[in-house]
C-alpha cells in the first residue's frame, strides 16, 4: 500500500460520501439547533455505513457472489423507497407547523431515521465490494477505513452546513430536508437504473 492506494481510497471516499453529504445538510436544516456531539453522531452513523458495505460487498464477491449479483438490481429502488419514506415523512411535518415542532425535528435525525438513512445512502457502496474484489482482506480493511474516515468529515460538514442555513430557514427548513431527501433517492434510483 503506497500513497496512491490512499488517495484513490480518498477519492472513491469523497464520491461514495455525496449523499450521506446531502442527507447530513438535510439533518442539519431540520434541527437547526442541533448540538456538536449530534452532528458527529450523524456523521458517525453514515461512516459506519459506508465503512461496512464495501466490506460486505467484498465479503459477498468471496463467498457468496452469485446471490449478491442477483441482489445488484434491487439497491437502485431500495435506496428510493427509504428516502421517499423518510423525506415524504419530513415534508409532511414541516407542512404542519406548529408548537411541537422540536418534538419532530428530534424525531426526524433520531436514530431510527438515521439508521434507514444510513442504509439508503450507503447502499450502492455494496458494488464497491466487486471494484476491491482482488485486494487483500487487509487492504480492503485499509479502503474501507479511509473511505469511512472522509464520509464523517464530509457528513460533518454537512450538518453544520444544513444547520446554518436551518437556522435561516426556519420554519421551512423542515420542508426544505424532505424534499432534499426525496430528491436524493430520485437521483440514486435514476443514475442505478441507467448506469445497471
Amino acid at each position: 500500500m503506497d500513497i496512491f492506494f490512499f488517495l484513490n481510497a480518498a477519492g472513491l471516499g469523497l464520491g461514495l460520501a455525496m449523499d450521506a453529504f446531502s442527507v447530513s445538510m438535510a439533518n442539519g436544516l431540520s434541527e437547526p439547533a442541533m448540538k456538536t456531539r449530534k452532528a458527529a453522531g450523524i456523521a458517525l452513523v453514515f461512516a459506519l455505513f459506508q465503512t461496512a458495505m464495501p466490506l460486505i460487498g467484498w465479503y459477498c464477491v468471496h463467498s457468496i457472489a452469485e446471490a449478491f449479483a442477483a441482489f445488484r438490481p434491487a439497491i437502485p429502488w431500495i435506496a428510493l423507497v427509504l428516502l421517499l419514506f423518510i423525506g415524504g415523512k419530513m415534508l409532511v411535518e414541516g407542512m404542519r407547523g406548529g408548537a411541537d415542532r422540536e418534538m419532530r425535528e428530534k424525531k426526524a435525525t433520531g436514530m431510527a431515521a438515521l439508521l434507514l438513512q444510513g442504509v439508503a445512502t450507503s447502499i450502492d457502496a455494496l458494488s464497491v465490494g466487486f471494484t476491491i474484489a482482488e485486494l487483500s482482506a487487509p487492504e480492503a480493511l485499509s479502503e474501507a477505513l479511509v473511505i469511512g474516515g472522509v464520509t464523517f468529515c464530509v457528513c460533518f460538514a454537512g450538518v453544520f452546513i444544513g444547520k446554518k442555513f436551518g437556522t435561516k430557514l426556519a420554519g421551512k427548513a423542515g420542508i426544505l430536508g424532505g424534499v432534499i431527501l426525496i430528491l436524493i433517492g430520485i437521483e440514486i434510483f435514476v443514475s442505478g437504473i441507467l448506469g445497471g
